[in-house]
């Protein structure tokens, strides 16, 4: 039987290795990352893979970094047959891509060549894509490059954002390799290489792709709001104030205003212009308080008509 080692890390990567185990194949050990600190109380915390792997009873090793000889032999001296990642969360070395007899492959939540990098589900929201999808490629030793050997694509809706993609894409992911591994096996499976001309990239979101610039267009910001929900979330400032926005809604106001300004309140929503149109915030969190409708937030004295997002 066909021994592989499964490595993965976020809730994206559980149903994947279940898949497997399910399926009947010979998981013989499952890696993942260290236990990290959570919270404001600083929980050391399993990953997702961890806990899936603990409930099915399959062993687990967590590596700090594969880079480093011990821990990289340690992975070697299991002798999979093939190694299948998704969303693990570091780079394999070459010597380990090259061991298996079959080996390595990694579901990738993007239609490769698009969006090679860690955050490709965040990427396609924010870029306002209407469609993005799962590629299972070979692992090679450099980023996502590797030939391809199946693909699926998967709508964005309009209301979607990277949460519910994360769910539809790690489903996806499932049936997909599900489907596909058969032909790996047996030798018989699909390797297309990738257009090296057609190749964008998603890297790790960083802290300044989170603020909102409000010279962007109402459509912009949407599409970042929700590319960053559940997380890292964008976040904005106003009086001298940092606010997290979780949600906003596109509307057809005709309310005009400076760049970033307050043009109206609702029961439910503060419209702020941007550069092309009115965004309604429906859904913030001030500094030091708690996630919150902005119906509840307006029940107080916090903002006014005139004051200004930065």
């Amino acid at each position: 039987m066909t021994k592989i080692v499964f490595m993965g890390t976020p809730a994206f990567s559980a149903p994947i290795l279940r898949m497997l185990v399910e399926e009947g194949y010979d998981v013989i050990s499952v890696v993942t990352q260290p236990d990290r600190p959570v919270g404001r109380k600083k929980i050391m915390t399993p990953t997702p893979v961890k806990e899936e792997a603990l409930r099915l009873g399959l062993p687990v090793y967590q590596p700090e970094k594969l880079k480093n000889k011990d821990e990289l032999q340690q992975v070697l001296d299991l002798q999979a047959d093939l190694i299948v990642t998704a969303a693990f969360g570091q780079i394999l070395p070459s010597e380990l891509l090259e061991a298996p007899k079959y080996g390595a492959i990694n579901v990738h939540a993007s239609l490769l060549p698009a969006y090679r990098g860690g955050a490709p589900i965040h990427q396609a929201i924010i870029d306002g894509q209407s469609e993005t999808g799962v590629t299972i490629m070979y692992m090679v030793d450099r980023l996502d490059a590797g030939d391809i050997i199946s693909q699926v694509t998967v709508s964005i809706e309009e209301q979607d954002h990277t949460g519910s993609m994360f769910d539809k894409l790690s489903v996806a992911g499932r049936d997909l390799l599900q489907q596909t591994l058969p032909s790996i096996i047996a030798g018989t499976n699909n390797r297309i290489p990738q257009d090296d001309q057609a190749v964008t990239y998603a890297r790790n979101i960083s802290r300044e792709q989170e603020q909102i610039d409000w010279s962007k267009s109402a459509t912009a910001i949407y599409n970042q709001v929700r590319g960053l929900h559940p997380w890292p979330v964008a976040y904005t400032s106003v009086n001298g104030a940092t606010m997290k926005i979780w949600w906003t809604e596109k509307t057809s106001s005709n309310a005009k205003g400076r760049t970033g300004q307050v043009v109206g309140l609702t029961e439910d929503s503060i419209l702020v212009q941007t550069g092309e149109g009115v965004l309604a915030i429906t859904e913030l969190q001030p500094a030091g308080k708690k996630r919150m409708t902005a119906k509840d937030y307006l029940k107080g004295l916090n903002i006014q008509v005139g004051d200004l997002f930065q």
